[in-house]
């Protein structure tokens, strides 16, 4: 009997590791840009130093040690699985796109994070709810193109799908 592991079932086990990997990282990331700008939110003007102090660390370490190296991780585990599953499809292209707008909205989390503890005594706390609502919508639209894995139709025009047998305006072979 031989119980060494054959190539496939070490894909497997690998391929299943790094998605497990990026799951646990999605759950980090997604709950953290959704609970920072809660948090924000609760931030009162009139509030005492010691309060202040206390809400300002708390959103700054979970943004700065947890929040971005879980999305890091996410965004490296995932790449990671686009090239161990071989899936270039049209729909994981989609998916990247909103990734991207997801990053983004990281990105505007942190900019308040810094706005809270740079202009302290002024910083105007803002409800939450333009933050999350966009930040929902990319989870939850990353979330459908992945579990529906929808056929989407190619949206570009014909011409840009086939070579149409032009030569390159260019007298120079690139290196």
């Amino acid at each position: 009997m031989n119980s060494k592991p054959n190539d496939n079932e070490r894909s497997f086990v690998i391929l299943s590791l790094v998605k497990a990997l990026h799951i646990a990282a999605l759950v980090v990331w997604c709950a953290g840009l959704l609970g920072l700008p809660l948090m924000l939110s609760k931030h009162e003007i009139g509030e005492g130093q010691a309060s202040y102090s206390q809400l300002r660390l708390l959103t700054h370490r979970a943004y700065s040690y947890l929040v971005t190296p879980a999305a890091i991780i996410a965004i490296s585990a995932g790449t990671l699985l686009i090239f161990l599953a071989g899936v270039f499809t049209l729909w994981m292209f989609v998916k990247l796109l909103m990734v991207g707008v997801l990053v983004a909205l990281h990105a505007w989390v942190g900019h308040l994070v810094v706005l809270m503890s740079e202009r302290r005594g002024r910083f105007e706390p803002r409800s939450a709810i333009p933050t999350l609502v966009p930040i929902a919508v990319a989870m939850v639209t990353i979330l459908f193109l992945v579990l529906g894995k929808p056929a989407l139709s190619n949206f570009a025009p014909a011409w840009l799908n086939e070579p149409l047998g032009h030569e390159l305006p260019v007298e120079e072979t690139p290196i």
